[in-house]
């Protein structure tokens, strides 16, 4: 079974809509109880680094993720800040994420490549280029996604990268670090690459 993780962010309806079209099952996850069971996991997230994690600590749901993840082994996505909390920290805040990947949030306009002058948050859709085989793209033609946001996921080790967008120059827009994988992009909001995306994920 696939839970979502809803610990106040996110676009929890449509994700449950997505797959509901796609007759996979699928439950939502308040509480540690509710997440206790989970075969994959979806970790969305919407709004900034330091809010998130507050509002995930406060779910009482992060040992239970922990443990699911680091020792059960469960596969998860993270979605958009749902991704970057699974980084060591981010320079949008303070506090400390999960550490689930070996990586760090940088702002877009610090990268070196990027146009010091450039429009945040980058917004819109853009292309995704796979830069590793992986299924998570598998049957997905010229991979377009909707795109929100102003930081960007640096993982130490580039074999991490799945694959790279260009704004201005190329920045990870998905990770994966095991049975770990994180998109940049909302695939919830991306129609028809969006939705094969998560059937992908169910199937992994």
């Amino acid at each position: 079974m696939i839970v979502l993780v809803n610990y106040g962010l996110g676009n929890i309806r449509a994700f449950e809509n997505i797959y509901k079209r796609l007759n996979i099952p699928v439950c939502v996850a308040n509480n540690a109880a509710e997440l206790m069971g989970a075969e994959k996991i979806i970790l969305p997230g919407v709004g900034a680094f330091d809010g998130a994690m507050s509002m995930l600590q406060a779910s009482g749901m992060r040992e239970c993720l922990d443990d699911l993840v680091l020792n059960k082994m469960r596969p998860v996505l993270g979605i958009c800040v749902g991704m970057q909390i699974m980084a060591r920290r981010s320079d949008e805040g303070d506090m400390p994420g999960l550490g689930w990947i070996q990586a760090n949030v940088q702002r877009l306009t610090d990268k070196y490549a990027f146009n010091k002058n450039l429009i945040l948050p980058h917004m819109g859709w853009n292309d995704v280029y796979p830069a590793n085989k992986t299924n998570l793209f598998k049957n997905i033609e010229t991979p377009c996604f909707y795109f929100l946001h102003s930081y960007y996921f640096a993982p130490d080790d580039d074999e991490n990268v799945l694959a790279k967008t260009d704004y201005n120059g190329d920045f990870a827009s998905a990770v994966q670090a095991g049975h770990i994988f994180g998109v940049q992009f909302h695939p919830e909001k991306s129609h028809k690459w969006g939705m094969q995306l998560l059937k992908n994920f169910s199937e992994l």
